[in-house]
């Protein structure tokens, strides 16, 4: 079998052999290494290695080429290579071009030459590109087809499930041509959404569950009993998942749609430690739960939990489908849900125009459209800054005067710099009309009226933690949010049913050995990074919680 080939384009020729060799000095053994002066001699190879099959790794592209810069170079060759890592080679003053690929080529890595010495600054980025290509499922000719109606709620959710999964798919409607066909080949009586996986088998209307057994995720836990159970596949949940599992705890984690919860959905995360030009959600999402399945983790898509109980040491919890898994230890890491605005009609539209969190599938099809977006806090300015990319307009609806208080600072400043976005403050939604769909809306600015037409509206008002499952088990303040260590002996009062001499540790429940991480928790602080932290908090006091048994 032919070696995958790693490719290097600069045209400089000294920086452009410097880099050959030490590929070859690295990986040359189980890679080819096709090295380019220039970008159209670049793309030249790319094209012969695709007409011949050849598979390609990744690459390299430097920034300033004078036929086409590094950017251009890489989203040309993301047409016949789109599971290729892609690198840019940049120099510090080129950083505002590793922003742009980042967001026109999804860029996976760039780096700041010179990069002396390769063992530290060159081989451990290479090293980590490749085994994520090797990682990714190559999936090119028969690809999951879905077909459905572009105002449909259950369409969009179907499609929604795929994209934060990490499903490549291709989006069909009902009245194009192949859609259309695919719709008769199943039968006059075809319900909609229809889903035909890449070995021809369809599905119509399928449940998540269902859809996600067809794509290869995991719905059905491999034992019935573990060291440690995640509850939630959010970044504290994934967090917890990743050292938990790396620390050698048999871990399960178990999530009711698609890894990444709210963080998942955002267009770009800027202020996460480590990551100066920004992260996708996606992308920081894809890594850690890669990163929890290198180290053993075992993660459940599309399971939804009905209760959680204490046995003895055991800690159980139990499926909404049917059937218990057990566990040493437990951490809830369930995260929030945005609330649902009350304005008359809305929830007719849900799926349909109307859309709580940020619908990133359906950016492409704002295109040229206006869109209004209610929210005041980060992931709704963030949706606004994603958004200006795609629609004519963006019109960010906030109730208070000001975002000072609810938004970061970064975020007000690209806001106030993008001349598509208008904020409207003291303005609330009254209603919703449209027929089939989102048509218009009817908004209330300091007690003035006004209709503003439209078939876009995103929603990020408020959060409410998902914890009504827990029943009378676990405590919970008066907003749903759960009570953990000091806020649990407030007063001198003991946690209800607490049975032990010590007092909870500090992210632990009132039932021992159950732990809560992230936004699910009452008086966390409401940010990636703090989640991510927490999630690992909580996997050392369920060692120092084992210890003690």
């Amino acid at each position: 079998m032919d070696k995958p080939v790693i490719v290097t384009v600069d045209d400089d020729p000294g920086v452009s052999r410097a880099v050959a060799r030490d590929l070859r000095r690295r990986y040359g053994q189980q890679y080819r290494i096709v090295r380019a002066e220039a970008a159209d001699q670049g793309m030249e190879a790319v094209k012969e290695m695709r007409l011949r099959g050849d598979d390609v790794a990744a690459i390299l592209a430097d920034y300033r080429m004078p036929q086409m810069n590094g950017v251009q170079f890489l989203e040309a060759a993301m047409d016949m290579y789109p599971y290729a890592r892609r690198v840019l080679l940049t120099a510090y003053a080129d950083t505002d071009a590793a922003i742009q690929a980042i967001n026109v080529v999804d860029l996976d890595h760039y780096l700041l030459k010179p990069w002396d010495p390769p063992e530290e600054k060159f081989y451990p980025v290479i090293d980590g590109q490749l085994d994520a290509w090797h990682r990714t499922e190559r999936i090119e000719v028969a690809e999951l087809r879905v077909v459905g109606d572009r105002w449909s709620a259950p369409s969009y959710k179907v499609r929604e499930f795929l994209a934060r999964s990490h499903v490549p798919y291709q989006w069909l409607l009902a009245e194009d041509p192949e859609g259309a066909e695919l719709v008769a080949a199943v039968g006059a009586d075809c319900r909609l959404p229809l889903v035909v996986t890449a070995d021809g088998v369809s599905m119509q209307s399928p449940d998540q569950a269902s859809l996600a057994s067809a794509v290869g995720l995991s719905t059905t836990p491999a034992t019935d009993f573990y060291d440690l159970i995640v509850i939630g596949g959010g970044p504290a949940g994934l967090g917890a998942a990743v050292y938990g599992a790396s620390e050698g705890l048999n871990t399960v984690l178990i999530e009711a749609h698609a890894s990444g919860g709210q963080a998942g959905q955002s267009s770009r995360i800027e202020n996460y430690l480590g990551f100066p030009d920004g992260v996708s959600g996606q992308q920081l999402t894809d890594r850690a739960r890669r990163q929890a399945l290198k180290f053993g983790a075992e993660l459940l898509s599309a399971q939804k939990v009905s209760h959680l109980e204490p046995r003895g040491q055991a800690r159980v919890v139990g499926f909404k489908g049917g059937g218990e898994i057990a566990a040493h230890a437990v951490i809830l890491a369930t995260g929030v849900t945005y609330r649902r605005l009350e304005a008359p009609g809305l929830d007719d539209f849900v799926g349909r125009g109307v859309f709580y969190g940020a619908a990133l599938t359906e950016a492409p099809s704002c295109k040229d459209s206006e869109v209004y977006i209610v929210g005041a806090a980060n992931s709704a300015g963030q949706a606004a800054v994603y958004l200006a990319g795609f629609a004519s307009k963006v019109h960010l609806l906030v109730r208070g005067d000001g975002l000072e208080k609810s938004m970061s600072h970064y975020l007000i400043e690209q806001i106030n710099a993008l001349p598509n976005i208008e904020v409207h403050f003291q303005t609330q939604i009254t209603s919703a009309a449209g027929d089939g769909h989102l048509e218009s809306l009817t908004l209330s600015t300091k007690g003035e009226e006004w209709v503003a037409e439209t078939q876009w509206l995103f929603a990020f008002i408020g959060a409410e933690p998902f914890t009504s499952w827990l029943g009378e088990t676990i405590e919970r303040d008066d907003k749903g949010f759960v009570l953990t260590g000091p806020d649990l002996v407030q007063g001198g009062k003991r946690p209800r049913n607490w049975t032990l001499r010590r007092e909870p540790y500090f992210l632990e429940t009132n039932v021992p050995g159950v732990l809560a991480a992230g936004d699910v928790r009452a008086e966390s602080i409401k940010r990636v990074a703090s989640a991510v932290g927490e999630g690992a908090m909580a996997v050392a006091l369920v060692h120092r919680y084992l210890e003690k048994q």
